[in-house]
């Protein structure tokens, strides 16, 4: 287990379980590093002794986009109330130590663990496939790989139309240990009528026009991964169907006698709120509660904005090796267009909006303004826009003063310049219109409220 991880000690009263850890990890053959010395992404571990408010604070600035193991080393073990909020301050993991001691084994299991899934992210079956770079999307794809590559959970993925739901699905199938199909099934396809036929195959006479036996989406997938697709259409009695084969992985042919044995992973997605339906009766709990082994919610494009221009240049390289031509980069006016428009669709709507693009393009040379369909508007929605406004209104009902605020959006706006910028101070000045100099002076200040506490 040769990796890097950066450790970072909060508290003076946690130097002693520091050491040790720090020894028992360089034992282990880890490259231990300080917080910023590894750049955007990575592994971390913070040890603090107290859950103060000064801890808290210090624990967004060092999560970022990295993976953190929070360990209390504590005389006195910290209430749930501070482990929640400990959790909720950015650490994906939180261990209780008491003071001087360590459990290194307790670190180096969730430290491998979060290596494997790196290693699977970076791979072609992850990275070659999915774009994008934002906090929201990676964080959601760390867990959907977790999850197909580490476990035969059931899965459900919910989230608006467009987001990139049968995109996760196969994912899952990509991942998971298994060496069979992915079979797709679309539930607003079913009628009532056919409904069985679809599912579970009809036996030959089984109904008039079965002139032959037919296999169904549970024979189709076993020893693979069954996909069905806007689960939340299905009417109540087919969900009472669907719910026994799904118990019991048997199933019986319409017109047929035999039970048929079926192993599969089963994957469901919905653009509806599930529980809501349940709540009215619509859907059938004890069918949620069976395919909801592990549920995550893809989010709208607006949700991580960061994502549009890499989605875009992925999109264009798609159509590019199609044609096999040169991908063409984007002018500065489309750029901006792509990044203030708004998209209904979603990832769906920004792929059909590249796509009208790559068309009506010609020649060498950058994709440009003139590029765009006639009915799209060249005015741009302006800035502040409804996302900024929502953003503050969520910090003033909080009861966040305006001090704070622009505080905050200060620190926010460096950090993000900086992460773009590969942390070099000068681009990053020049973007944000200020000079060198007053950026180093707010980058100490930001640190000082981050990380103002005890270094080991």
């Amino acid at each position: 287990m040769a990796f890097t991880v950066w450790l970072e000690v909060l508290q003076q009263a946690a130097a002693g379980s520091g050491a040790l850890l720090l020894a028992a990890l360089k034992q282990a053959q880890l490259t231990i590093v300080r917080h910023g010395e590894y750049g955007d992404t990575g592994h971390g571990l913070v040890l603090f002794s107290e859950t103060t408010p000064l801890v808290l604070q210090a624990l967004p600035g060092l999560c970022g986009k990295h993976r953190v193991l929070a360990i209390a080393a504590c005389a006195a073990p910290p209430s749930c109330e501070q482990q929640r909020a400990v959790i909720a301050a950015g650490p994906r993991d939180l261990l209780i130590w008491p003071s001087g001691m360590i459990a290194v084994e307790q670190v180096l299991a969730r430290l491998r663990r979060w290596q494997a899934v790196a290693q699977l992210l970076a791979s072609n079956a992850v990275d070659g496939r999915l774009a994008g770079g934002s906090h929201t999307w990676l964080a959601l794809l760390h867990e959907v790989v977790e999850i197909a590559a580490f476990s035969q959970a059931s899965i459900l993925i919910t989230g608006e139309t467009g987001t990139g739901k049968d995109v996760l699905a196969q994912l899952v199938h990509r991942l998971s240990a298994c060496n069979g199909e992915f079979t797709v099934l679309d539930c607003t396809t079913l009628s009532p009528e056919l409904a069985g036929s679809e599912l579970f195959g009809h036996e030959r006479g089984a109904y008039t026009g079965a002139v032959g036996a037919r296999d169904g989406a549970f024979a189709l997938a076993d020893g693979g991964v069954l996909f069905l697709d806007e689960i939340g259409e299905l009417p109540l009695t087919m969900q009472a169907q669907l719910l026994r084969a799904i118990q019991e992985r048997k199933y019986k042919r319409v017109g047929g006698n035999s039970w048929q044995p079926t192993q599969f992973r089963l994957v469901c997605a919905t653009n509806r709120e599930l529980e809501a339906e349940v709540a009215r009766g619509a859907f059938r709990a004890d069918l949620f509660y069976r395919i909801a082994g592990w549920r995550c919610r893809t989010p709208p494009l607006r949700e991580r904005q960061d994502d549009i221009l890499p989605l875009a240049h992925y999109f264009l390289q798609e159509l590019a090796q199609q044609t096999r031509q040169a991908t063409p980069s984007l002018d500065p006016a489309v750029r901006e267009y792509l990044l203030l428009r708004d998209y209904p669709g979603n990832v769906r709507d920004l792929r059909q909006t590249v796509s009208r693009l790559w068309h009506r393009h010609c020649g060498p040379g950058p994709i440009t303004i003139g590029a765009l369909p006639p009915d799209e508007t060249l005015l741009a929605p302006s800035w502040p826009d409804a996302q900024f406004e929502a953003a503050i209104g969520r910090a003033l009902a909080l009861g966040v003063d305006l001090p704070s605020i622009k505080r905050s959006a200060t620190d926010v706006a460096i950090r993000l310049v900086l992460a773009q910028e590969h942390d070099n101070n000068q681009r990053a000045a020049a973007r944000l219109g200020v000079t060198d100099r007053a950026l180093q002076i707010r980058r100490k200040a930001a640190g000082a409220r981050n990380n103002g506490l005890a270094q080991p």
